[in-house]
C-alpha cells in the first residue's frame, strides 16, 4: 500500500476484530462500502459518521478495489 489515500487505512487485530478501518477510528472499509452499494450518498454517509472526511470515502474506495475479501 504505497498510495497516499491508501495510508488512511489502518489494520490492527485489536479494533474492530482486524478488519480495515480509516485513520485507526472505528469505521471500517466495509462499513462505508457497504452504504454505498446500498445506495446512500456519499453526502449522507458524510452526514452519518461526520468524523469521516470525503477523503476517506475514496480511500475506502481504492482499499476495496485493491482487497475485496476484507
Amino acid at each position: 500500500m504505497n498510495s497516499p489515500e491508501l495510508e488512511r487505512m489502518t489494520i490492527n487485530t485489536k479494533v474492530m476484530g482486524g478488519k480495515p478501518c480509516i485513520r485507526g477510528i472505528r469505521i471500517t472499509v466495509g462499513t462505508v462500502t457497504g452504504l454505498l452499494a446500498s445506495g446512500e450518498t456519499i453526502g449522507k454517509v458524510l452526514e452519518l459518521y461526520p468524523s469521516l472526511e470525503w477523503a476517506d470515502i475514496c480511500a475506502a474506495l481504492a482499499y476495496a478495489t485493491i482487497a475485496p475479501d476484507r
